[in-house]
């Protein structure tokens, strides 16, 4: 681990982590991050500057929006050069949506950022916050021999392994591993040391490269996924939305759907008006490949665009931000097939 010294901004959202069980109806509410610090007395050990911002009204990941994710943004850019890393304290449940709009947010990123936060709040006897929050930090805060950000890019760190934001999801709501990264080789494994991947897993900036922040967010997207007996009506209601610009698309395997006419017309008609809709396989592992089957085909011949091996939440978000971009059709539907932040293996 780099020796120097460093600096550590904490971003406290809410989320489990940072709340207390309110004795009277048994309900987790949130409170002051300054009892976190009295919680994490070990904070005190670290040779670093940690400072902290805390949102003014805490919140539950599930109230999070895109709003949030702006502040968190700007946070991120208004301090940039005053920080090594940086360390968000976020709910775990839409923790995944965050990370990976971050990921597409913050451009030519340089310093780590690092997302945590605990399936028991951190005043439990048996948390798993207080190792995730001291871990984190030591992450964020971590270099190169050069003085360089071992981990350059937008991360989530939980349960002793570190995973690229925007190729994580959450798979459990009871045990402590609460995310995983199917598709993309985990970051760091934290044991008695952190054990880093090799270079060719982590994203490296290029020699000069300059943070360039993009707070344009356009939430007129949906997320339909596919199933048998889906019903016409319900899928022309969706599609036929003038407000909608965006569609992830989950469908079944490799990405196969209903070869029904009236489904396909209902797509085609979507992408003609200018709805812009991304395939993005229900499984767990791997990637869509329409060419594949002819059950893919037929969507790859009226305009859907592969997801590729990307999650819903990377799909949704980078969507999001290109429309919000107001990028040209042509140009969103180009980067939809681009890896911007390594979220999605071309």
């Amino acid at each position: 681990m780099y020796e120097g010294h460093r600096s550590v901004l904490m971003i406290y959202t809410g989320g489990t982590i940072g709340m207390i069980e309110n004795l009277e109806t048994g309900a987790l509410e949130a409170f002051n991050f300054e009892q976190i610090s009295k919680a994490v007395p070990e904070l005190k050990r670290f040779n670093y500057t940690i400072d902290t911002i805390q949102f003014p009204n805490p919140i539950d990941s599930s109230d999070m929006v895109p709003e949030h994710w702006v502040t968190m943004a700007h946070i991120i850019e208004d301090n940039y050069e005053k920080y090594d890393g940086f360390v968000i304290l976020h709910g775990t449940d839409t923790m995944a949506f965050t990370a990976s709009a971050l990921s597409f947010m913050l451009e030519g990123l340089t310093k780590p950022v690092v997302l945590t936060g605990s399936q028991l709040p951190i005043g439990k006897l048996r948390t798993d916050g207080k190792e995730n929050l001291i871990t984190a930090i030591e992450i964020a805060a971590d270099a190169n021999e050069d003085g360089t950000a071992k981990i350059p890019e937008v991360v989530i760190f939980f349960d002793s392994q570190l995973m690229r934001g925007n190729r994580t999801f959450k798979i459990n709501a009871e045990n402590f591993n609460a995310f995983t990264s199917r598709n993309y080789p985990i970051l760091a494994n934290a044991g008695i040391h952190i054990k880093y991947a090799g270079d060719e897993h982590i994203l490296k900036p290029k020699p000069g490269t300059k943070l360039q922040a993009h707070y344009h967010i356009d939430p007129n997207v949906a997320v339909f996924s596919l199933f048998p007996g889906i019903q016409e009506h319900i899928v022309r209601h969706i599609l036929s939305d003038p407000t909608l610009k965006g569609v992830v698309l989950r469908t079944f395997g490799s990405g196969n759907a209903p070869q029904l006419p009236w489904f396909v017309d209902a797509v085609k008609e979507a992408i003609d008006r200018g709805v812009t809709i991304v395939n993005v396989t229900q499984c767990a592992t791997g990637a869509v490949e329409m060419e594949r089957y002819e059950t893919g085909k037929h969507l790859l011949d009226v305009g859907v665009i592969s997801g590729h091996d990307t999650t819903v939440e990377a799909a949704l978000t980078k969507l999001m931000l290109l429309l919000g971009e107001g990028y040209d059709l042509a140009k969103v539907r180009r980067l939809m097939h681009t890896s911007l932040a390594g979220e999605i293996t071309v």
